[in-house]
């Protein structure tokens, strides 16, 4: 199974300037611990101490937002999978 994960320009320098990564899982989450055996150190910027996404992300499948299931929500072999910074302000 392949699942590609389209890298922010923010979290790129964690990543060896990759842009993209392909991983494989049957969930957003195991994609994404997947990305993390790739990358150790884009774990912290993606996951809180409880391993939970950290609230400024939201994470796209094939751009639809995967919230409310979030890590659990599945996927497929193909699908497209992009890392979002929420932005917040006043």
């Amino acid at each position: 199974m392949s699942i590609r994960v389209n890298i922010p320009h923010l979290l790129q320098y964690l990543t060896d300037n990759r842009k993209m990564a392909e991983v494989s899982g049957n969930t957003v989450g195991e994609c994404l611990k997947h990305l993390v055996k790739q990358f150790p150190p884009v774990e912290e910027a993606l996951f809180d101490e409880h391993g939970k996404l950290n609230s400024y992300l939201d994470i796209y499948i094939n751009e639809e937002s995967a919230y409310p299931e979030e890590l659990a929500k599945p996927v497929r072999s193909g699908d497209e999978l992009d890392i979002i910074f929420m932005i917040d302000g006043g």
